[in-house]
């Protein structure tokens, strides 16, 4: 007698186990039960598990009997003829998909060469195990999974061709590579999923060593006279909008060049890239502080009164204009209506964004890196062939890692680009190393991808034989203009009347409690003196009961809320944020008295 439970709840029970679940296993392949049913034995409890519920991730694989393949030869030709389809497949019982239970009851052959009486099922293909991003990766058998998951995650990243319309859209924030490419060493999926149509990276000559500490700690060193050349340059576009809002008593923003009466009037300067109508002309060159769209706005608050009131008929400011940091050219301007019928006015930014120190790269295999320095072409080493490398990766990213497809890459690039074809590196049915490496000694080159190299600068001869060939290379969007952020003077928040905090708001990096160790360790104090009056203020107390006395500066008197008048009352340095600290303590009921005492 077994248990049999549906979706977790239990229903009855059986005699015959196997029995039972063979007549499942029946029912659905001939089409009587739904397809999404699987069933699960779990022999050591003795219960059955039926499972139709959603949420399950389930997967196709090929049905074996007896140790062959229900997936003929004939249905195969079908299939290329067009004249069955995958779900006549699944119908005919020949395709079935399994849910992460069922599998546990199952034996899943890799290939054919593996089939054997005990098999139930088969990979419809070896590389089906991962996902569309992660099968990008070529060899990525020869990876670690954890690198082979970043390089699917970092494939997502990165900067491409994400759309042919793109000068017709109003994307947020999107990155548009000008040069992309096709990938020399790609994978079967590369032509299912049509890459060429939206490709995202570019084929670049990279070699593996060190050069000057630049790129350590996994940095990468740049071509400058590749990147002036146009490798990995892209743009960045951004749109900026705003909308005539209606209000209560027929009242309306309007979008026009703001008059000189208007509440909040900036300054003529700001307003100088606006045409007639109030919006910014095409390929204006603007900055922060530069008015987009000009709009003005009725005033905020109308009494009953104001409606008879000459005063109440000023409007007020309310333009979009740039933000701190913001630069751009105002690439595409759209007026149109929103879904209330209110007038909309678009206008795109576009910025070029040529790669600099800071910007971040990698290849498909995770592994990452920022641009440590541009080198210009006279100075990075060339091989006797007089190729110079685009890219010089570090050769510490390899031993911790393992990514061997890393490397395998850099000789299918140079089997690819020298003889002029694509290498397949399917995950599982990727081209051999060793057929690549006689392939790469016939064309006259070491077998083992390495070139004997000469340094820029002194033009001699390396000892080491450094390690060269073609790689497809991945710009991400995680660009060093997008997230550079300083300040000096600036606005402070209301409350602590410390520095704002976020790049939007003008605000700075904060110094934690951490770093102010690092300053004590290092006996900085006029810098930790510097750096932690930023609030400092000067607060009279009063030192009878050591509570924040008051200063009235119209009346030119001092008191004491507790005390009254007739007591000292002393100015002491502190944190502003102390004070705040302190007038809290106080809102709860608690006396937090200061106690005075001498500086010297």
């Amino acid at each position: 007698m077994a248990d049999v439970y549906i979706n977790s709840r239990f229903v009855g029970t059986v005699d015959d186990i196997n029995l039972f679940v063979e007549n499942i296993k029946d029912e659905r392949r001939k089409g009587s039960l739904a397809e999404d049913v699987n069933v699960y034995t779990d022999i050591e409890n003795n219960e059955v598990h039926v499972n139709c519920d959603g949420g399950r991730a389930r997967r196709p694989l090929i049905i074996i009997k007896e140790g062959k393949s229900l997936l003929t030869e004939r249905h195969l030709k079908q299939l290329k003829d067009g004249e069955i389809t995958w779900a006549d497949l699944v119908r005919q019982g020949v395709v079935e998909y399994l849910d992460a239970g069922e599998e546990e009851n199952a034996l899943v052959a890799y290939d054919e060469t593996q089939l054997t009486e005990k098999h139930t099922h088969m990979e419809i293909t070896p590389g089906s195990i991962s996902g569309i991003a992660t099968a990008l990766v070529p060899f990525g058998n020869f990876n670690q999974s954890s690198r082979l998951i970043i390089g699917s995650k970092n494939q997502k990243q990165s900067l491409g061709f994400y759309a042919a319309n793109y000068h017709i859209r109003l994307d947020m924030d999107t990155n548009l590579l000008h040069y992309p490419q096709f990938p020399l060493v790609k994978t079967k999926l590369h032509d299912v999923t049509n890459y060429d149509e939206h490709p995202a990276g570019q084929n670049m000559v990279v070699a593996i060593m060190c050069f000057d500490g630049y790129n350590m700690e996994d940095g990468v060193i740049l071509n400058k006279s590749s990147v002036e050349r146009g490798l990995a340059r892209s743009t960045y576009f951004r749109p900026v909008s705003a909308e005539e809002l209606r209000y209560s008593g027929g009242l309306i923003d309007e979008v026009s060049i703001p008059d000189k009466e208007v509440k909040g009037y900036r300054s003529e300067a700001d307003y100088k890239f606006l045409e007639g109508d109030g919006i910014i002309y095409p390929e204006a060159k603007v900055c922060d502080g530069d008015v987009i769209i000009g709009r003005t706005s009725p005033p905020r608050f109308l009494s009953s009164l104001d409606e008879y009131n000459l005063s109440a008929a000023i409007r007020r400011e309310s333009s979009v204009s740039l933000k701190h940091g913001e630069k751009g050219v105002a690439d595409f301007v759209v007026i149109t209506e929103n879904e209330e019928g209110n007038k909309l006015v678009q206008v795109r930014l576009r910025e070029e964004r040529i790669p600099e120190i800071g910007d971040k790269f990698t290849s498909r295999h995770g592994q990452k890196g920022v641009t440590g320095i541009l080198v210009p072409v006279q100075d990075i080493p060339f091989s006797a062939n007089g190729i110079t490398p685009d890219l010089i990766f570090t050769p510490h990213g390899i031993s911790s890692r393992m990514t061997i497809s890393h490397l395998l890459e850099l000789i299918g690039g140079k089997v690819g680009a020298l003889s002029g074809r694509f290498v397949d590196g399917t995950l599982f049915e990727a081209e051999s190393e060793l057929n690549m490496r006689a392939e790469l000694l016939n064309l006259g080159f070491k077998e083992d991808g390495t070139e004997t190299f000469y340094d820029g600068r002194t033009g001699k001869q390396m000892l080491a034989k450094i390690y060269v060939g073609n790689m497809y290379y991945l710009r991400l969007r995680h660009l060093v203009a997008n997230k550079m952020q300083s300040r000096a003077r600036g606005p402070i928040q209301l409350l602590t009347r410390q520095p704002t905090e976020g790049k939007a708001k003008e605000g700075g990096l904060r110094l934690g409690e951490m770093e102010k160790d690092v300053f004590i360790a290092h006996g900085a104090s006029l810098l930790l003196k510097e750096r932690f009056d930023s609030d400092k203020t000067n607060l009279p107390v009063c030192e009878k009961c050591g509570l924040v006395a008051v200063e009235d500066q119209y009346k030119n008197r001092k008191y004491c809320l507790m005390c009254g008048e007739d007591v000292n009352i002393n100015y002491v340095e502190m944190s502003y944020a102390f004070k705040l600290l302190l007038d809290e303590i106080r809102s709860l009921g608690i006396y937090p008295k200061l106690n005075l005492e001498n500086k010297y």
